[in-house]
């Protein structure tokens, strides 16, 4: 059951191991993610003005950056840990770097499979320019992560890295289709979710902890750091298009029940409302479907219940990050996972 427990109290369980002071992860990473997207367009030179358009869109400076800030928070824990060095190696800023540019691909590809005409606030690659040319400018961006990564120089790297497009595709597939079986339908409901958005996280992560520590036992604590704050950001996603309004999101509020999609407030208000599996099975394609399943999961405790289970999931990437050594980079890496918990769009 889900449990008013106070959020704070839940994910900062290892701040009384370190007397390091609160971090602001933003102001933390700051210093090395300046001119992240100038040098991220410098990657994406190209000939034709309309491709340079169409690629500079989200790469806009407007973005939290919030992937890259992880990675290199992520760098400066794992290098402290190692040998006490502070510096982030060019390799590992390489790699927060190629892990947005992959992400901001997969959001261009993404937009176009579910015809969305807005993100972040403003109209969608696909909208301005038709579906075929977001389609090659989607490839463009990911064939100039590969060329950045090939560049790293290092195969164990590539092939970490590699595994996150297969894992964005495979995702996508998991997307299209659906379980008929309930128990069934929450695994493929979270496997979907660690192919589509942990994984990008978690890879990354273990690959800059590759590059800045030779122990395997680091690069597991990394991974497993990146999974699980990447599953409850994803979570916490699926809650807010329940629980924000548009402007906030930047996109249309119930957007997944239009795409046909059940997450997790869905999957677990139908426990309460089982009459909600034929509209699951059906992806919400029947006039009405969408505005009942949406009370059917604001009448039920589909919200908490994921809300909850984000928690539990931050919980655990806390645990993890507090096997490496005291630094503020770590305690930041702590803090992160409240923000996930706390964030509103």
């Amino acid at each position: 059951r889900y449990h008013d427990t106070s959020i704070s109290r839940l994910c900062s369980c290892s701040k009384t191991a370190s007397d390091e002071k609160y971090q602001d992860p933003f102001q933390l990473g700051r210093k090395d993610l300046k001119n992240l997207y100038e040098d991220i367009k410098k990657e994406l030179l190209v000939s034709t003005s309309e491709l340079k358009e169409m690629c500079d869109y989200y790469f806009d400076g407007k973005g939290k950056a919030f992937r890259p800030m992880i990675v290199v928070l992520m760098a400066r824990a794992c290098n402290i840990h190692h040998n006490n060095s502070r510096e982030v190696q060019a390799s590992q800023r390489s790699v927060a770097i190629i892990a947005e540019m992959i992400h901001t691909a997969s959001l261009v590809h993404d937009d176009v499979i579910d015809d969305a005409n807005s993100r972040r606030g403003k109209m969608t690659v696909n909208q301005i320019w038709g579906e075929r040319k977001a389609v090659l400018a989607g490839d463009f961006i990911l064939s100039a992560a590969s060329v950045a990564l090939a560049r790293i120089g290092n195969t164990t790297i590539i092939s970490v890295l590699t595994q996150v497009i297969e894992d964005l595709v495979r995702g996508e597939f998991l997307q299209l289709g659906s379980k008929e079986n309930e128990n069934e339908r929450f695994a493929h409901y979270l496997e979907k979710t660690f192919k589509k958005t942990a994984s990008l996280i978690a890879n990354s992560c273990k690959a800059v902890s590759i590059l800045g520590c030779p122990d395997p036992k680091v690069h597991e604590i990394a991974y497993q750091y990146g999974k699980n704050v990447g599953i409850a950001f994803q979570l916490i996603d699926d809650v807010l298009d329940f629980t924000s309004c548009a402007d906030r999101l930047g996109k249309p509020t119930a957007a997944d029940l239009k795409l046909g999609l059940a997450t997790g407030p869905v999957l677990f208000a139908c426990r309460q409302f089982p009459e909600m599996n034929a509209m699951i099975m059906r992806r919400f394609s029947k006039p009405g479907d969408v505005e009942r399943a949406r009370k059917y999961v604001l009448q039920s405790d589909g919200v908490q219940q994921t809300t909850y289970l984000a928690q539990r999931y931050c919980h655990e990437a806390t645990r993890e990050i507090s096997k490496l050594r005291p630094s503020p980079e770590r305690e930041a890496l702590i803090q992160l996972t409240e923000m996930v918990l706390m964030r509103d769009k």
